[in-house]
């Protein structure tokens, strides 16, 4: 089927059973896993793998590792600008007032963002009235997230900025120098 893209969405939950697989299978997943881990590594095919995660310390350090992947990448949540084109789309969708007052959206994701414009449409509402029935994910599981962005800095690229991701919130605008001589790094 090359050439092709091969997109597999929060791998972490296919991949869950791969350590207990002696004990829960027979080994399927195991044997599974380590046909995948040497399909990624050896493959000639026009096969781009993109795979998403939402908590990558749950996966296998065997996974991640150069020439399986070309690059592991940190995607935060959306900041002003990316919002600000989230809600221009689903105010469109949901067909609702554009030029209506947004709700304070820090740290929304984009599904917090349609939930609004969703509750909006359903109850004639103003988005402002509506984003009071929406609690964002990085309000409920803030701990979770921080986790998350710390144990990505120095460890991922920065999906926003390019270079590698500092954590805690802190945006790389640098890129990381790569030598061919290992003496000089």
């Amino acid at each position: 089927m090359s050439p092709c893209i091969l997109f597999c969405d929060e791998v972490e939950k296919a991949l869950s059973g791969v350590a207990n697989s002696g004990q829960t299978d027979s080994g399927v997943s195991a044997r599974l896993f380590g046909s995948l881990l040497t399909w990624m590594n050896d493959h000639t095919t026009d096969v781009y793998l993109v795979a998403t995660c939402n908590d990558i310390s749950k996966l296998p350090p065997e996974f991640g590792r150069a020439e399986r992947f070309d690059g592991i990448f940190f995607l935060n949540l959306p900041g002003p600008q990316e919002r600000r084109v989230i809600w221009d789309l689903y105010l469109r969708q949901f067909e609702l007032d554009q030029e209506q007052k947004l709700p304070n959206d820090d740290q929304w994701t984009g599904a917090e963002i349609r939930s609004c414009c969703r509750l909006a449409a359903l109850l004639d509402v103003p988005l402002v009235q509506a984003a009071q029935n929406v609690v964002p994910v990085a309000v409920t599981a803030a701990e979770s997230v921080e986790r998350l962005r710390t144990w990505a800095g120095g460890r991922c690229l920065d999906a926003d900025r390019g270079g590698i991701y500092q954590g805690s919130g802190a945006k790389s605008t640098a890129r990381r120098k790569v030598s061919r001589n290992p003496l000089n790094n």
